[in-house]
């Protein structure tokens, strides 16, 4: 019975895992960022503290246990933002103390590319994995578990973070993702040909900072009849282009048969459609169910009971990550 703890952005979360199965899974979306149009760190890591108590007691009321019914605890341990990191981990620490239950600290990426396991518990390995969020957007071969290669990866911007950003731009609400592409729905994305860094290149490489200021030159020279449901339309079709013509040449050159789709940008529906009708038939493509693509603490308690399970615990004394590597 393992209790999971997610801080690692501007989501407070707890879960709970039993056995492979998730028991409850509370998600509480800090909702003061808007204000800001992104996430401030400092005020990240206040309503962490506000909220991770009464998230954790809800969790444990949903999945109908008490505390001492825990066995251990998983928690994020990086990637994000250190003082996020901070108050989730020394939340934690504290809980297995007083519970003197064993803690585990998880890496919060790998975390996102088991989520999809708990969509489909019979997925197997090799697979090509997309990672895609606000803060990373990589690609990697999953060899089996604990045995990862990396493809390829940003060097700049995620394409999270251009969406975001780009949103910014076009005066749309934070988080950016969503919002551009609620807009983009109803626009031409033909209209405007943006930039696509390292398209239909060998390399598996990302870049979308050159997107993000085309976008923003675009907007500060445009005329009265840019219909802005346009621009949104062009610039997601800029992201997505690059993300699936990438995903396929990674699935080809490691001759797959299963890729995934992980992190926040998975939700994207016009991504979806794109993979589906540039990936075929004969690759079996799998996405995280809407509530496991977000930040979310159910992924975190997944992948602890799995690495508890082989026997995987963490010193008391271990310390956040913010920039912590898969490998």
């Amino acid at each position: 019975m393992i209790l999971g703890i997610e801080s690692s952005c501007d989501e407070t979360a707890a879960a709970i895992c039993n056995d492979g199965s998730i028991l409850s899974s509370i998600v509480s979306s800090q909702q003061i960022h808007k204000d800001f149009g992104g996430v401030v760190p400092e005020v990240a890591s206040r309503e962490h503290e506000r909220l991770l108590n009464h998230s954790v007691e809800k969790a444990l009321d949903e999945a109908e246990i008490a505390l001492s019914d825990l066995d251990g605890i998983g928690v994020t341990q990086g990637p994000g933002l250190a003082g996020t990191l901070l108050t989730g981990v020394c939340f934690a620490k504290g809980l297995s103390q007083s519970l003197n239950i064993p803690i585990l600290g998880i890496n919060h990426l790998e975390a996102h590319i088991y989520a999809n396991f708990l969509t489909d518990p019979t997925l197997t390995y090799p697979l090509v994995c997309l990672l895609v969020s606000g803060g990373h957007t990589q690609l990697w071969l999953v060899k089996e578990m604990a045995d990862y290669e990396l493809l390829g990866e940003s060097r700049d911007d995620a394409a999270g973070e251009a969406f975001d950003k780009g949103a910014r731009i076009l005066g749309l609400d934070y988080p950016g993702g969503p919002a551009i592409e609620k807009m983009a729905h109803n626009g031409d994305c033909k209209a405007i040909d943006f930039p696509r860094a390292f398209y239909k290149e060998e390399s598996l490489e990302f870049s979308f900072s050159g997107l993000k200021t085309s976008l923003l030159y675009f907007m500060e020279k445009k005329d009265k009849s840019v219909i802005l449901a346009d621009v949104a339309a062009s610039y997601q079709q800029a992201i997505l282009d690059v993300l699936v013509y990438k995903l396929a040449t990674a699935v080809k050159r490691k001759d797959v048969r299963t890729c995934v789709i992980a992190g926040g940008v998975a939700a994207n529906n016009e991504l979806r459609s794109m993979v589906k009708k540039t990936i075929g038939d004969e690759i079996s493509v799998l996405y995280p169910e809407a509530a496991l693509c977000t930040d979310n603490a159910a992924m975190v308690a997944y992948l602890s009971e799995l690495y508890m399970e082989k026997g995987f615990t963490s010193p008391i004394d271990f310390d956040v990550s913010p920039n912590l590597k898969v490998v």
